[in-house]
């Protein structure tokens, strides 16, 4: 009963004690995990942010620069030999690791599963975006004899169907002792008056904290401690969701310990000044990206003497950190952004709520707020048909017909 009367003085003083109305009727194994629930919850982290969701976003403080890029493609032979041989020799010293964002569900899909358990139709035979990512890795067996560890970042919701996944299909024949799996953090779901919102079950509702938790999940989870024991340097971090994800990238990283940087992301030349992407810049002198949302017209349309858009290296999430740009960013709070959903909940009457229309608020950080922790970056620009076939959507654009589409002509073109 102690941990009980503690979590219910809590309640009371931030004026959440609708959250224990269900507790009588739960079982002994929910009533334990509501009350740990309740006691590991930073309510004034919670108070803070539901304040925020009231506050205008200004971005008129905001000095923002274009950034510059190296271009794949413009590279000489001479260039990319030296920085391939470079990043070859890090890879086979065993300095490289491999993160995969996987804490996703494929429902967008129509998938009922874990995103990477999809299986996309690619030829030769079907295969599921985790083994078609997996593939990555032992190419790079073959050609360095080297296990480059993996670690897959899951979320509360799908990690055990991950890694039952992986145990039925024998980890891919890649060994179990190289691939990690880590759980990403969750915050509490908020109504529009600041309470906090109960499941179906009656236990406290939380949603995934977004990709830019990825760095408090490594150290959290230990993560960051086991690539210091393996003497790993370099850092590829990356979504499930990109069968053409190009995770061992001998000139990246070559480049990067070139240049001295602690991070790198990969972008691409924005389709359209109207694309509705985040792309790579300087805010107040440091790496960024800006959003869309940010960008004025005349900046979005904006071009260079070359007739290149000044602002038009698109983020598309596939990052390289150095172990010591980890670290840095692992020590600091990255700032949250909400967003406004439907969410299912139950009442203090033990009713079950659907709404028709956005009811709760969600936070979630960003890993492009964790660029400006960092004083340089490098942007590596690379083809769009050789590194990118998002599968986002059932049907249409960034769907799965499109990314098998792209990846078996990109396998065509090299075989």
């Amino acid at each position: 009963m102690e941990k009980y009367e503690t979590a219910k003085s809590i309640l009371e003083k931030y004026n959440q004690e609708h959250l224990l109305s269900q507790y009588e009727k739960l079982n002994d194994e929910k009533k334990e995990y509501l009350l740990n629930q309740i006691l590991n919850i930073d309510f004034e982290q919670i108070n803070e942010l539901y304040e925020d969701t009231k506050k205008e976003i200004e971005f008129g403080e905001e000095k923002i620069e274009p950034i510059s890029y190296i271009d794949k493609e413009k590279l000489s032979n001479e260039e990319r030999e030296k920085y391939y041989k470079i990043g070859s020799e890090e890879i086979k010293k065993g300095k490289l690791a491999v993160v995969t964002m996987a804490g996703g569900q494929g429902t967008r899909l129509g998938h009922n599963g874990p995103k990477g358990t999809y299986i996309l139709n690619v030829k030769p035979s079907p295969k599921s975006l985790f083994e078609i990512l997996c593939d990555n890795l032992k190419k790079a067996k073959e050609e360095y004899d080297v296990y480059i560890p993996w670690y897959i970042m899951t979320s509360r919701e799908n990690n055990k169907h991950t890694v039952e996944f992986f145990e039925e299909n024998n980890y891919f024949n890649y060994p179990k002792s190289d691939v990690k799996f880590f759980i990403q953090g969750e915050l509490p779901m908020v109504d529009t008056n600041g309470k906090i919102l109960l499941t179906e079950d009656g236990v406290i509702k939380e949603a995934a904290d977004g990709h830019g938790g990825i760095f408090e999940a490594m150290f959290k989870n230990n993560v960051v401690e086991d690539m210091k024991k393996r003497n790993i340097e370099w850092i590829f971090v990356g979504p499930i969701d990109n069968p053409l994800a190009k995770m061992v990238d001998e000139v990246l990283i070559g480049l990067s310990k070139e240049r001295n940087v602690l991070e790198a992301g990969k972008s691409l030349v924005k389709a359209s000044p109207e694309e509705k992407v985040g792309v790579f810049c300087k805010k107040n002198g440091k790496p960024s990206v800006v959003e869309y949302t940010e960008i004025t017209e005349d900046m979005a349309r904006k071009k260079d003497e070359n007739g290149n858009l000044v602002y038009g290296e698109s983020h598309i999430n596939c990052n390289m950190f150095n172990i010591k740009g980890l670290e840095i960013i692992g020590n600091q709070k990255l700032p949250y952004h909400s967003a406004f959903k439907k969410a299912t909940y139950l009442n203090v009457n033990g009713e079950v709520i659907k709404p028709d229309e956005p009811n709760a608020y969600k936070f979630e950080s960003f890993i492009f707020d964790a660029f400006n922790k960092l004083d340089d970056m490098l942007i590596f620009r690379v083809k769009r048909e050789e590194e990118f076939a998002p599968v986002k959507n059932k049907e249409g654009i960034d769907s799965k017909d499109t990314a098998i589409e792209l990846y078996n002509r990109f396998h065509e073109r090299k075989n």
